[in-house]
């Protein structure tokens, strides 16, 4: 075999289709776009329109709004902690925060922060540094000989609130 031997199996390459080249190519006078007007040109077709008629998208009523300003914490659970430990993928004696939890990948991804879930059970006694955590999984956390702090805006809002 030579180089210039080398081709592609027959068929793998299809020709484009020439339009408007006269009716016995099967593809002449209008190319296939159906009749004339705006729908045969390219570049504008009226998109939603309803020959007059008020559109789908104007007669529905507009619902909710987007919040600008909402964060998007990584929620995790202490089962899914629990694992990692048990694994060995995560160390229970350092404190756990986003950068740990991405390393042992129980996150993919850092996002706003992490919040914790009382979702399963925690056994070992480890410290936490995250963004926020319900009540029960403080709870489980304490009752299982580690800590949580909350760093962050709801920290501070935390500690406004106490003093």
């Amino acid at each position: 075999m030579k180089l210039s031997e080398i081709a592609d199996n027959p068929g793998s390459r299809k020709k484009r289709m020439r339009v408007g080249r006269g009716i016995g190519s099967g593809k002449g006078k209008q190319s296939g776009r159906g009749g004339k007007g705006q729908t045969a040109r390219s570049g504008v077709r009226i998109k939603g329109f309803e020959g007059g008629q008020m559109p789908l998208h104007r007669r529905l009523p507009k619902r909710g709004f987007n919040n600008i300003f909402a964060k998007d914490y990584n929620e995790v659970g202490l089962d899914r902690v629990q694992a990692a430990i048990d694994a060995g993928r995560l160390d229970g004696a350092a404190p756990v925060d986003a950068a740990a939890l991405k390393a042992a990948g129980v996150i993919r991804r850092e996002k706003d922060g992490v919040r914790l879930l009382a979702n399963g059970e925690l056994k070992a006694a480890v410290s936490f540094a995250v963004h926020g955590a319900s009540k029960t999984a403080v709870a489980a956390v304490e009752k299982a000989g580690g800590q949580v702090k909350l760093i962050g805006a709801k920290a501070e809002a935390a500690t406004t609130a106490q003093a």
